[in-house]
């Protein structure tokens, strides 16, 4: 686990290092901020439909070899991107054609690495497992944020390419030498073995629509994602408008967002019994935070509530992670996590501008304050309407005359 821990340490800040500069290259191969956009849709858009084919692919192919494959392809396709650049011939469409192949094998990659690091730790530290790969994931991309521009400075555009193209190279590595531990490895030849029809994308969507706690936090999770968590747009648009700050001063707000979400993933480490109950009592309290953080009437104030905001959300989605990969059974966890990429996409791809046109109607403030609003309020009814639902426990009466013959009974008993 530390050995595959510190791989992906690399490799989250190789993806980020690249994520960077890629805007970056757009902007100067076009001049243009929607062509950026349309890159991110580009790379992220496969997963919309793929998704539930990537994580049959994961149920069916043996684990280590479909991870140790897809970053070998992941960094073939940056190696790849690195010598265009250098030779000066990547243009907008070739950048397009590289991007969708990244987030078609992204689709497999995703949640076969998610899996495979669950396998090597017992079955009651997965939570613990979860909350260290949100640490590793926080902390690769501070700094791969941070070695983006330095690459670019001293070596040029294609240094980040290739650096990431070395990351998922060294993850490929690694991977054939992990060895779980003694309980993992009981708990998996203990496991049935499922082929065959059993193996189907249908498997995987039914088991995850008749599950009433999988539907409850894919609508705590798209209701937080729509609304709420897109502080990279909300609070820049807060921080340089209303609040009078400058690029400076959101960067320092990213910064504590950042430190937030690195002391979010060490709480929810030490998880043990996540539930979906929690991760909606938490969003719940983020969206309060969030409300607080739009009425803040100074720069200073902000700061001060972002800290919190941050680490609740980590919290958060290191929770909903738990649930989502130790509730479905072993052979059907890649086909739900296919099903939740999906899902996942259709939030990323609907939030920003849903999250855009309601600041254009109510301005930053009034967007950050019915968001919270919605967010609390739609869980808070959610919680009401399951505690409606619930049976309603019946006691039998048990005084003596309630039943004839009761000491015959007694005695034949």
């Amino acid at each position: 686990m530390r050995w595959w821990s510190a791989a992906n340490f690399v490799s989250n800040a190789g993806t980020w290092m690249q994520l960077t500069v890629q805007n970056l290259l757009v902007l100067q191969i076009t001049g243009s901020a929607a062509a950026t956009g349309l890159s991110m849709s580009v790379q992220a858009a496969p997963a919309l439909l793929m998704s539930v084919l990537g994580g049959a692919a994961v149920d069916r192919w043996p684990r280590k070899l479909t991870a140790a494959v897809s970053q070998a392809l992941l960094g073939a396709i940056a190696f790849t991107t690195a010598v265009l650049v250098a030779l000066d011939r990547l243009d907008m469409t070739s950048l397009m054609v590289l991007a969708a192949l990244t987030g078609v094998v992204a689709t497999v990659d995703n949640p076969a690495c998610a899996l495979l690091g669950n396998d090597l730790v017992p079955a009651e530290d997965v939570p613990s497992a979860i909350g260290v790969g949100a640490l590793v994931h926080q902390s690769g991309r501070l700094v791969g944020a941070a070695m983006a521009g330095v690459a670019v400075g001293f070596l040029g555009t294609s240094a980040a390419y290739f650096a990431n193209g070395v990351s998922f190279l060294f993850v490929a590595s690694v991977i054939p030498f992990l060895r779980p531990a003694a309980g993992a490895v009981r708990e998996a030849a203990a496991g049935p073995k499922h082929t065959g029809s059993d193996m189907s994308v249908r498997e995987g969507l039914a088991f995850f629509a008749r599950r009433p706690r999988l539907m409850a936090l894919a609508g705590v999770t798209g209701i937080s994602a729509v609304f709420g968590r897109n502080y990279g747009l909300t609070l820049a648009v807060l921080v340089t408008g209303p609040l009078a700050g400058g690029a400076g001063s959101f960067g320092t707000v990213s910064t504590v967002l950042a430190v937030g979400g690195i002391l979010g993933a060490l709480l929810g480490a030490r998880l043990r019994r996540p539930s979906v109950r929690l991760v909606g009592a938490l969003a719940a309290a983020g969206a309060l935070l969030q409300v607080v953080a739009g009425l803040s009437p100074s720069l200073a104030v902000l700061i001060v509530l972002v800290l919190p905001m941050a680490v609740v959300e980590s919290v958060s989605d290191t929770a909903g992670t738990a649930v989502l990969q130790t509730d479905p059974p072993a052979h059907l966890r890649g086909r739900v996590l296919g099903v939740w990429g999906s899902i996942g996409t259709v939030w990323s791809l609907g939030g920003p501008p849903a999250l855009g046109l309601l600041m254009e109607l109510a301005g930053a403030r009034g967007a950050l304050v019915t968001g919270g609003l919605l967010i609390a309020g739609s869980i808070g009814a959610g919680h009401l309407l399951r505690q409606r639902r619930a049976t309603t426990p019946v006691v039998l009466r048990t005084e003596e005359g309630d039943v004839h013959g009761r000491s015959e009974l007694s005695t034949a008993a």
